[in-house]
Parts: C-alpha cells; structure tokens; sequence
C-alpha cells in the first residue's frame, strides 16, 4: 500500500485501484492510502484498516460485514461505497455504531442497460456460438439453416426490478420492437409507466410466465436472494432467455444451470454469477449461454463518474454536512 500524507486531512483508505485522475484527486484533497497494486484485501487488511481510518472506500469485493465494523476505531464515521450496490456492506451494524454510509446511484444507468441489451440481442441470435464458430476455424459457409436464432422483435420482455436501470433498459428495448411488462416491489406512476411502455404485474409468477426474455435488474437483499428459483424458473416459457446484469445471488444458479442443460428454458446471458470470480464449468460447458466478466459497468466514464461521486460524498462529510448520498433507513 502506498500512503501519500495530506496533514488535517480526513484519512482515507481505499481498498482497490480506482482510475487515476481519481485517485489523484482523492490524494490532492485527503491523507490518503492507496492499493496500487490492486490486490483484494483480506480480512486482516480490512480490520486493520477500519481500526485506523476516517473514511473507508470498499468495493463490491469487500466483505464489510459486521465483524470488519466492530472492529472500526472511533475514527472511522463514512463508508463511502465506490459503486451502487451495497449488499456487501452490513447496514444495520453501521448504523448501530453511526456510521455514515453512501453510495453512487446514477453513474451505471446507461452503460448497464446498454449491455443487457448487448446480452438481450446475443442471446437469442447466438453471437456468441457464432464468434467461436469462426475463431475455431469450423465454420463452412452460409447455408439457409445454419445459426438460427430467435427474432426479438414482437416478442415481451418482462423486467424484474423497475428502477433506473430496468426503465432504462425499458427504452432502449421498445426501439426493438419489443412489449415491456414488468414487477416492481411498487407499481410506478402511470406518467412513468406510459414514458416507458411497461405494464406492471403484481405477480412475479405471472409475468415470468408471460415474458419471451426476462432481465434481472432488482437490489440483491434478503428478500430476493434466490428469488428466481426452480420453481419459478419452470414457470417460464421453454424458449425463454434469462438476462441478468444485477448480482449472481438473485439466482438460484444450480437450478439455472439444470435448466439450461435439460432444454427447459432457451438461454441465458450473465454477466454476474453466484461465487465470483469462479464459474460453474457446467456453465461453461453450455453454448446456449452468454458469459460475460462482471463487466455491465465497465466504461471509462462510469468508472470515473463513480469515483467522482465518492469524492463528493467525503467532501461534504468533511465539510460537515450530510453527503448527497447517504444510504437511508429502508434502502433496498
């Protein structure tokens, strides 16, 4: 680790490389400690950082549970999220011991939606069994049956999970021709519901039912945690491709990957999976499958935007304000 000094700073640690005019910013304005050499930190290192710092900066790869909290000097009064998802960080014993913690909501909307329309197309059209057919030198030609997928357009799609990203995702895929249904823990406003051309379900089971592709767009929290099990995965029609671009959990991913292999649902595009970085070699075994590396938000502007909004969030903090971020009571 390397640490730069900024005296009558606050201290900030952060855990792993962020882009670098963020992290010259970060160490013009703080006394602070970087990971140059990207490394996870293991829990020894985070323990050790909390018990010395004012501000922590983790990612979606920290565990920051309530053992790394406890284990927080009197120093340490911000959790400042570099990203939106905060199912890594234990809320309730932040807040038990008044712990500020923030998050950069926004920054991902468009370059996540964009990639599950990436995956939405790739799927049914088979672009990713098709690049490896050419690369490995078997492909012998057109012909009038070979390589064929599924047309999108006319088709539903149903969105588990109507925030930004899923209304996003939402617009792009009307463009495509495609009817837009949708569940929601609450039904939006009919103004927002007409802008997007969705139709809310208050089922989950009766849109999964419904939906020719389904794109997994909801927070990972305790209510959704498998929430598209084997059950509901049987519900769905057997041609069907599941999108998830949110958090692997949000699957059961066994109960996926029978699925798949049995032909009970068409195809599946990822790009998040349940014990990251390891995949399932079933998965990967699978042709009817897009693989992608976590990668939905991985833009050089969504990167810098982020830690953009991270520095935002320290500075008003220090100025002794309450940051525009701050995770409330009830977030989900």
């Amino acid at each position: 680790m390397t640490r730069i000094e900024r005296p009558q700073q606050p201290k900030i640690v952060v855990t792993r490389r962020l882009p670098a005019p963020i992290e010259a910013r970060m160490t013009e304005l703080f006394d602070t400690t970087l990971n140059p050499g990207d490394t996870q930190m293991g829990r020894s290192d985070l323990i050790r950082a909390v018990a010395e710092c004012d501000v922590l900066v983790p990612t979606l790869t920290d565990a920051i549970d309530a053992e790394v909290i406890n284990a927080a000097g009197p120093r340490l009064k911000l959790i400042a999220n570099f990203g939106n998802g905060i199912d890594h960080i234990d809320l309730k014993a932040a807040r038990a011991r008044g712990i500020i913690v923030t998050n950069t909501p926004g920054v991902l909307t468009e370059d996540a939606a964009d990639m599950a329309m990436a995956l939405l197309l790739s799927v049914p059209r088979r672009l990713a069994e098709g690049e490896r057919l050419v690369r490995s030198d078997r492909w012998t030609g057109w012909t009038p049956t070979g390589m064929l997928g599924r047309r999108i357009n006319g088709k539903t799609l149903g969105i588990v999970g109507m925030g930004r990203i899923g209304q996003a995702i939402a617009l792009r895929a009307r463009g495509f021709g495609l009817s837009i249904i949708y569940h929601n823990r609450r039904r939006l406003p009919d103004v927002v519901e007409r802008a997007v051309g969705a139709r809310w379900h208050a089922e989950l089971d009766e849109m999964l039912a419904e939906a020719d592709f389904v794109s997994i767009n909801c927070p990972h929290n305790a209510e959704t945690t498998k929430l598209i099990d084997a059950r509901r995965i049987a519900l769905m029609r057997p041609d069907a491709a599941l999108i998830n671009i949110a958090r692997g959990e949000i699957v059961d991913e066994a109960a996926l990957i029978d699925a798949l292999e049995s032909g009970r649902i068409g195809g599946a595009g990822l790009d998040v999976f349940t014990n990251e970085p390891g995949i399932s070699p079933r998965l990967r075994a699978l042709d009817n499958v897009v693989l992608l590396p976590h990668m939905a938000s991985a833009t050089i502007e969504a990167r810098e935007d982020t830690g953009n909004k991270v520095i935002a969030n320290i500075r008003m903090w220090a100025d002794g304000h309450r940051p525009p971020d701050q995770v409330l009571e009830g977030w989900a």
